[in-house]
């Protein structure tokens, strides 16, 4: 899936919402803190990382592809 940012940048957390993969902020904060979201192919475990277009967020088996 694509997801389009109007900024510079949007909050990994915020970033998971947005996309309806969890039901609040909090479910999303927990979801990172145990480790199960790839940034770029790496375990991302800040839940503010600033997440930037052209970046690729893995959650599980779906993909998000950040575009500007």
């Amino acid at each position: 899936m694509q997801f389009k940012i109007s900024g510079e940048y949007i909050e990994l957390y915020k970033l998971i919402k947005a996309c309806d993969l969890v039901e609040s902020g909090a479910e999303a904060k927990q979801l990172v803190g145990a480790g199960h979201v790839h940034r770029n192919g790496q375990v991302e475990l800040r839940k503010r990382a600033k997440i930037l277009p052209g970046e690729t967020i893995q959650i599980a088996d779906v993909t998000i592809e950040v575009t500007a």
